[in-house]
């Protein structure tokens, strides 16, 4: 574990900051010098790990706020996706591990139970904290303890489905509730749709001009002198803070707001109101994404989630070479160039995703609907339906939530929708909740679906013009986080054989079969491999399903082993799908595989990852020789028979 170092400052109030009772003591005069001081520690440490500085930035004064009227872990703070829980940490307990923030063995980059008892859910995906709070507040509504329930959610949040699914219940289900509705205007991208209109109409309406100045007023009547005033002022107070035509109402939560989300006494204050009422509330804030930090605040979408970067610019290492997201975004905008029916879909990501590119050439084909993919999935398959080809580009882990749409919609209508799964395989310091490690085995036993994976950048434009020119269903392809091989694409792209696989060389001991970006390991091992002697194939399989099973079926029969390289689980992966032909086919060739381990990867990098779980050259040769002697032994004692 490599920790970054995050000295203490002489006399920083943060130093003693080693749970929230000693928060708690603090005197509230100087907790805007403590939010200076968290800022400053998140950029410093940040600068060196990576990782969400714009959105810890902007719920700083927050976090002191709900520290400073709640009590965790009694209390529960269920935060959405919880790439915002930065500040949570450093005021739990965690300071003197926060520049281990994504490093292996260190902090993880979002919320753990495992980590801290102060972290109540774990997640990684937007809309799941307001159906988990749910559950948890219905909970202590049973048990009869008193414990409040409060959920933090950012306005991109509620573009997910799930979060209204949640909303329809929560009045019918607890009494006592609170929302609090992080408005920054931003996810990753600038927010878009009805609802992230809806909301900015509330804090840009007239009507409400002076709500922030109104909504002061009446908590400091409650907290102050005047509390006394409460019972014949309220409802004159709650016709200043509440609005009653908005949605929120309709659904059953008592809606405050908006107020200013870095006002930490009307914060403070306002908490400690609605922790008293006997109602399911929501309190709408306004904050700023990047708050205290000039570069973040002028690039909110680069500082949503980045890598090192200097700490006096916030410039990042410039790429040597595109990534595959930058690729495909550029590819396909070359593409729609001369073909009409191509059509491009993000869930909030279009520059994660590269689409950004496509997006600026073809504005009228490019469509971010915002965290929603089951309804992305959906959309696609209505375009498809007449005669246009959506190119679905969602990250492998964020596409299991279309699962059912992939199967019931897609591929049993059999429609032409092509699915871009990035960040397939590893995603390294992010974690597990962002590691697609599973979209193999999710697709490849689905009716109708083509799947495929390129060894370098100069097949991924192949297979994305092959997707291009598909007419018979789904088709689907998995590429890996960042750059590939450098290998430049070709000026004009050619069509790839549905399930042929590439034969790169002969071999007559082994086998080697290297999907996608692990060809390169696979390469690594033939080369080892023929140095001690031995004679080896190497196949680049790119396809998925179908599978080239006569390519397969003559290696297996013309040697004593094979060996399979994935970015994947190997619980239903492609060393499965090589097992189980051969074993349809009754050919006893031993089969090696080299995956990942049915376990939930934790974070870290690559190397140290790969190493520790057996994804390396070494690894393979040692499995391999195995075989490799055994096979040797039964055709010496054959020869001697």
């Amino acid at each position: 574990m490599k920790s970054v170092s995050s000295k203490p400052t002489r006399g920083r109030i943060l130093d003693t900051i080693n749970g929230p009772s000693d928060l708690k003591r603090l005197d509230e005069a100087r907790l805007p010098e403590l939010a200076q001081e968290i800022r400053d520690e998140l950029i410093t440490v940040l600068s060196q790990t990576g990782g969400h500085l714009g959105p810890n930035l902007g719920v700083v004064e927050l976090t002191i706020a709900l520290h400073r009227v709640f009590d965790t872990p009694t209390d529960k703070f269920v935060f959405d996706v919880s790439h915002q829980g930065y500040v949570h940490k450093l005021l739990t307990g965690r300071r003197d591990r926060f520049g281990t923030i994504r490093q292996h063995q260190g902090l993880n980059g979002f919320l753990l139970r495992t980590e801290s008892e102060h972290d109540c859910y774990g997640a990684g995906h937007a809309g799941t904290a307001l159906s988990a709070a749910l559950g948890m507040a219905v909970a202590r509504d049973r048990r009869g303890s008193k414990e409040n329930v409060v959920v933090v959610a950012g306005d991109a949040a509620f573009t997910c489905g799930t979060s209204y699914e949640a909303l329809n219940n929560v009045a019918d289900n607890t009494k006592k509730f609170i929302v609090v509705l992080n408005d920054n205007e931003w996810s990753i991208a600038k927010n878009v749709g009805a609802i992230a209109n809806y909301l900015n109409k509330i804090v840009t309406s007239d009507a409400y001009s002076h709500l922030h100045e109104k909504a002061e007023r009446f908590v400091e009547m409650i907290g102050g002198r005047f509390a006394h005033q409460l019972v014949a002022k309220v409802e004159e107070g709650v016709k200043h803070l509440v609005l009653p035509s908005v949605i929120f109402e309709e659904l059953g939560l008592r809606y405050y707001g908006p107020i200013d989300g870095h006002d930490i006494p009307l914060l403070i204050q306002t908490f400690e109101f609605l922790k008293r009422q006997n109602e399911p509330v929501l309190l709408h804030i306004i904050t700023q994404k990047g708050k205290g930090y000039a570069p973040a605040i002028a690039k909110p979408d680069k500082f949503h989630g980045l890598g090192k970067f200097k700490l006096e610019t916030g410039e990042t290492a410039a790429a040597s070479t595109p990534t595959y997201s930058e690729l495909l975004g550029q590819t396909l905008a070359k593409f729609a160039d001369t073909n009409n029916r191509i059509m491009a879909i993000t869930a909030a990501m279009p520059s994660g995703t590269g689409l950004f590119h496509f997006a600026a050439k073809h504005p009228d084909k490019y469509f971010d609907v915002g965290i929603a993919e089951e309804h992305a999935a959906l959309f696609a398959c209505g375009l498809a339906t007449q005669g246009f080809l959506p190119f679905l580009t969602i990250y492998s882990t964020f596409m299991q939530r279309a699962y059912d749409m992939i199967i019931h919609d897609i591929s049993l209508q059999n429609l032409n929708v092509a699915l871009c799964m990035d960040r397939a395989g590893l995603s390294a310091d992010d974690g597990p909740t962002h590691h697609g490690l599973f979209d193999i085995g999710y697709l490849r036993h689905v009716p109708n679906m083509v799947h495929m994976q390129p060894k370098d950048e100069d097949e991924f434009v192949d297979m994305l013009w092959t997707m291009a020119n598909y007419r018979q269903g789904p088709i689907a392809i998995r590429y890996p986080r960042g750059a590939g091989t450098g290998a430049k694409p070709k000026p004009q792209p050619r069509l790839l054989e549905i399930g042929k696989a590439e034969v790169v060389q002969h071999g007559r001991d082994v086998a080697l079969f290297g999907l996608g970006h692990m060809f390169a390991l696979a390469e690594e091992t033939a080369k080892l491999l023929q140095a001690e002697g031995y004679s080896v194939a190497l196949i680049n399989p790119r396809w998925i399903k179908p599978i080239d099973t006569g390519t397969l079926e003559f290696f297996a029969q013309s040697v004593d082993v094979i060996c399979t390289f994935e970015d994947h689980v190997l619980h239903n992966g492609f060393g499965c799908a090589v097992m189980e032909h051969l074993n349809e086919a009754n050919i006893p060739t031993p089969v090696v595989r080299i995956g990942w381990p049915d376990q939930f990867i934790e974070h870290g990098a690559i190397p140290v990852l790969r190493k520790k779980y057996g994804i390396t050259s070494e690894a393979a040769i040692e499995k391999l020789k195995v075989h490799l002697k055994r096979r040797r032994q039964v055709k010496a004692s054959k020869s001697a028979a």
